[in-house]
């Protein structure tokens, strides 16, 4: 989209909002963004390129989506996701339901020997290496099993074990927090988020509730909740900082402070604030430049690779395809996770999309859905994007496209 056409899609935007006898702060309360973001897509300095937010623009303002864009494809209103999909995670959600071990307080014994240390050790790492390749209902069944038993353990454990028992049922509870942020249930996030955090208080490890706090900021996120976000990773950030002045600070506090700038910067992003988004990109670089490394401490996988993942992500979301597809070109992602690799390439495919490549768009989707079936079926920008990419290719989709859009259901 050129400058002309953003600030004609601005200037309609605003007469169509002052026509419904609308303020911005009222249609960003009905899109879920910031007045801020309102203001900038009006003074055309926000562009506008995916299809889905300006359907929900559209839909906001009660017009068509031609009406705020003439030359966009005709669009049918998705079908409502949760009317037809199960989450990979609602076994887990089940379990994480009512209080963990309620028999525990009227004094029941355990109906099972308590596992060790050792095998609880073993059992959370596998939990991690099954949330890194996004193999979520293998991860639903794992988990569903290891937190309650953990949570018995913690309570019948002798104590001299139970301040290891809290580091890893916060480490446990981390994991589903993370899990059931990608796959869109950011309420269940943030109970397990708040659990992993009063655990790892419990642990007596402070850096364990940093991490809680970042995935808690991430559930924030997702259910739009920016304030809350941003006040999580500031009040980390306010802490840490100080800290990583010294040139002894250790690499594990450098990482979490790494990536607490990280979330900030999306968030910034999200609300449409270009300086504030590369204030915190150039912190980040920052930071990884002195690690030298990529790292996965606290399984955040903090390092150089991941920040430029995240520059790329933010210059998606400010609209920025040009810059987001020039850093792409540098990343080598190989190193990381199935879910952070695919995470990139859903990104590409992003990017790509906002300048209407389908082709393009489409092949970096299926290098995502190889690495990451589970996450692409299900994330939703993923859903997003391949529902950008059918419209926009209507009405000869490609074979591939249209293959994918029906493994992941979208209508």
């Amino acid at each position: 989209m050129t400058g002309s056409d953003v600030r004609t899609l601005g200037q309609r935007v605003k007469d169509l909002r002052r026509d419904a006898g609308m303020s911005q702060s009222d249609l960003a309360a009905a899109m879920g963004r910031s007045e801020s973001w309102v203001s900038q897509v009006e003074r055309g300095v926000q562009p506008v390129e995916r299809l889905s937010v300006l359907q929900a623009l559209a839909d906001a303002l009660k017009v068509s989506v031609r009406e705020l864009r003439p030359d966009a494809a005709p669009t049918e209103p998705p079908e409502p996701e949760s009317s037809h999909r199960n989450n990979d995670l609602d076994g887990l959600r089940v379990a994480l339901t009512g209080h963990p071990a309620l028999g525990s307080l009227f004094e029941q014994p355990p109906a099972d020997p308590i596992p060790s240390l050792t095998d609880f050790h073993h059992w959370v790492d596998e939990a991690w290496t099954l949330a890194h390749a996004s193999s979520y209902a293998a991860l639903s069944d794992h988990l569903a099993k290891l937190l309650p038993s953990i949570e018995t353990a913690v309570r019948h454990a002798p104590a001299s074990d139970r301040t290891s028992f809290h580091a890893l049922r916060a480490k446990a509870y981390q994991v589903a927090a993370a899990s059931f942020t990608r796959q869109d249930q950011a309420d269940a996030a943030w109970i397990a988020a708040d659990r992993a955090l009063q655990a790892a208080e419990l642990a007596g490890e402070p850096l364990e509730v940093v991490a809680s706090l970042f995935r808690m900021a991430h559930a924030f996120m997702r259910q739009q909740h920016m304030e809350q976000a941003e006040q999580a990773a500031k009040s980390a950030v306010s802490v840490l900082a100080p800290r990583a002045e010294s040139p002894t600070c250790p690499v594990e506090e450098l990482s979490l402070l790494g990536a607490m700038n990280l979330v900030l910067a999306v968030i910034n992003a999200r609300e449409g604030n270009r300086t504030e988004t590369h204030h915190y990109i150039n912190q980040a670089r920052a930071i990884a430049a002195r690690l030298g490394a990529d790292r996965n401490d606290f399984d955040t996988e903090f390092g150089p690779t991941n920040v430029e993942i995240h520059a790329m992500s933010t210059a998606v979301e400010l609209g920025d395809a040009g810059l987001a597809l020039e850093v792409a070109q540098g990343v080598d992602a190989s190193s990381l996770s199935p879910e952070r690799q695919s995470r990139f390439f859903l990104d590409v495919a992003r990017a790509h999309a906002q300048r209407r490549h389908v082709g393009e768009a489409t092949a970096a989707l299926l290098e995502a859905e190889a690495l990451a079936p589970e996450q692409i079926h299900d994330h939703h920008l993923a859903r997003e994007v391949i529902r950008d990419l059918v419209q926009l290719s209507e009405p000869r989709v490609p074979e591939s496209l249209r293959d994918l859009a029906e493994r992941s259901a979208v209508g």
